[in-house]
This record gives structure tokens, C-alpha cells and sequence, in this order.
């Protein structure tokens, strides 16, 4: 059973406050460049999709969701995709999805087994178990592992890409028009004298996505997480209403008392539970994962979108065609 209390963890508040506006904008400047070359439409997005008027504007051409066959199982059980559609409507977030034993037992397999890459530098290439091994080996912080395109030879991973309850819901909620766009496996370990700037390359931040006008995000928790393992955060009912300064700056991740001073700490959702617990959220909600205490955790996501996938590969994971 997911447990999704009522939180705020306040020792990561510092975690939540950034570098100034204007170094973290020229950082991005090559990605952004890379984006409008392949898509000049991507510029309307970036500018537009963080307001409220434009979203909802947007939202307004979702085709209804096709008719489900059901000629095809759920690994998930008999979920209603229209009922999870509609809590995530209301609250951003939906929190009752379980992959079976066997599925997550394999994911973790897979990512015990194969190399993972550092901080999202191909160079710092080792296996989770070895973790403590590679800091010093390459005499640095490595908060994070991303396995990129090798989880395409997971077939667990693979068997909950395909599963029809994740398209139904996302065609549900975005429109007939949704299509997988990322698919990704991923470890975040403990920092041991991380940096600032290590921590803030990362998602240890109260932020919302801004990769598509509108996208879904599903979650599951390959390992047991609690409270010391970096439970994913989600601030409920942020997906649909938006303070006007969080709309006119260019930036996405804001600090933590600004954000809970609008939203109200009640709106704050720690989630952490067994292996195999999973959960979907509107990723546009501000969102945060929190810094790993005592041991590692490990994540899988699949996301939805309903514009042409980038060729370019954020954070690594593979583009789906």
C-alpha cells in the first residue's frame, strides 16, 4: 500500500534554492538552441505552455480518447483508465498502481547488473553495487545512475511500456492524441559531500516539466522506499492552478518555502512505499525527488506527450518512435 503523507522534508529545503536566474538561464542556452533548430514550434511551447490561459487554450484541442477494446490484459488488474483520468483531473496525481513481484523483481535485476552512467555523464560508467567504489575512483559526488538506452534490453521494462492501461489512461487525460515520448530506468544514491552545484543539476528541487504542453508521467518504485531512501514529492492540485510569478519567469524549479507559502504545506505528498508501487502524475504539478539518506533508490518512468518526440535525448533516455 502507498504511503502518501502529508510532508514537508524540511532538512531538503536548502536543496530547493538554486544558483541566480541568470547563470542557471545561459547554462541552457545550447539545449535550447538544439530544441529550435529541430522544432521551430518548440519556441511557442517553452514560451507560452508555463501559463495558465495558453495551457488551457491548448488543452481545448484534446480529441476524445478512443473506445478500449479490451482485447488486451492489464498487468494492473480491471483499473478503470477513465476513473484514474479523472483523479488526476482533480488532483494532479493518481496513487494506486503495483507492478507484480515478478516484473519489478526482473527491472531491479536488470539494474543491478548493468552499468549505469553518473550525473548523466556517459564517463562515469559502473554498476550500482559499486557505487561507493566509482566516487572514489573518479573523485567525485555521483548522486545519480542512468541506465539511458540499455533499458530497452529489460523486457520487464518493455512488458510495462506496452501495458494498455498506461495509453488508455494517458489518452483519457491528454487526448486521443497521446503517445509514449520517454522511457527510463534510473538510480539516486546517497550524496556523501555533494555540492551545490551537483545537487541542483538534478531534480532535488520543488519544479514542474515543461517538455510538451501536455504530458503525463508514470512512476514505480523498483525498490522499497521510505522516508531515508528519497521518496518522490508532489505538491497536490499545483497542476491547475499556477501562481502569476511561477508563470512569467523562465525558469521551472523554485525554492521550497516559496512554493508551500502558495500551495500550503496540507498540499504536500511524500510518497513512499514497497517495491512495485507506482503512481501517475501530471508532471506540469511541482514535483520533487528528495536526496537519498541511507540507501539508494531506483525508479522506472514511462511518459506520454501529445507533440512529435525530440530527437534529442533529455536526461538520456530513449525517445520512442
Amino acid at each position: 500500500m502507498l504511503d502518501a503523507e502529508h510532508s514537508t522534508p524540511q532538512d531538503l529545503e536548502w536543496v530547493a534554492r538554486n544558483g541566480g536566474l541568470a547563470s542557471r538561464i545561459a547554462a541552457r542556452i545550447p539545449t535550447y538552441l538544439a530544441d529550435l533548430k529541430e522544432n521551430p514550434a518548440w519556441l511557442a511551447m517553452f514560451v507560452l505552455a508555463r501559463t495558465m490561459p495558453a495551457r488551457k487554450a491548448h488543452w481545448l484541442t484534446a480529441r476524445p480518447a478512443p473506445p478500449e477494446s479490451g482485447a488486451e490484459s492489464s498487468m494492473f488488474g480491471d483499473l478503470p483508465a477513465e476513473t484514474i483520468a479523472a483523479k488526476i483531473r482533480r488532483d494532479g496525481i493518481f496513487t494506486g498502481l503495483r507492478l507484480p513481484t515478478e516484473i519489478h523483481e526482473e527491472i531491479g535485476r536488470f539494474a543491478r547488473e548493468t552499468p549505469c552512467f553518473g550525473n548523466f555523464e556517459r564517463r562515469l560508467e559502473f554498476l550500482a553495487d559499486e557505487h561507493g567504489e566509482a566516487e572514489a575512483r573518479f573523485g567525485r559526488s555521483i548522486l545519480s545512475g542512468h541506465h539511458f538506452e540499455r533499458v530497452l534490453s529489460c523486457e520487464a521494462a518493455l512488458a510495462v511500456q506496452r501495458d494498455p492501461l498506461l495509453k488508455a489512461v494517458a489518452q483519457h487525460y491528454l487526448g486521443g492524441q497521446a503517445q509514449q515520448v520517454t522511457l527510463r530506468t534510473w538510480w539516486s544514491f546517497p550524496a556523501a559531500g555533494a555540492s551545490e552545484a551537483d545537487l541542483n543539476r538534478l531534480s532535488f528541487k520543488y519544479h514542474f516539466d515543461l517538455d510538451d504542453w501536455r504530458m503525463l508521467k508514470f512512476f514505480f518504485y523498483i525498490n522499497d522506499v521510505g522516508v531515508d531512501a528519497g521518496p518522490h514529492v508532489y505538491i497536490r492540485e499545483s497542476h491547475r492552478r499556477r501562481r502569476l510569478k511561477h508563470q512569467l519567469t523562465p525558469v521551472v524549479g523554485h525554492p521550497a518555502d516559496e512554493v508551500l507559502a502558495y500551495y500550503g504545506r496540507d498540499a504536500v505528498m511524500t510518497l513512499t512505499g514497497p517495491a512495485g508501487t507506482g503512481f501517475v502524475e501530471d508532471p506540469f504539478g511541482f514535483h520533487m525527488g528528495t536526496l537519498p539518506r541511507s540507501r539508494p533508490r531506483l525508479m522506472m518512468e514511462v511518459a506520454y506527450g501529445v507533440s512529435k518526440p525530440s530527437r534529442r535525448r533529455y536526461h538520456g533516455e530513449p525517445v520512442i518512435r
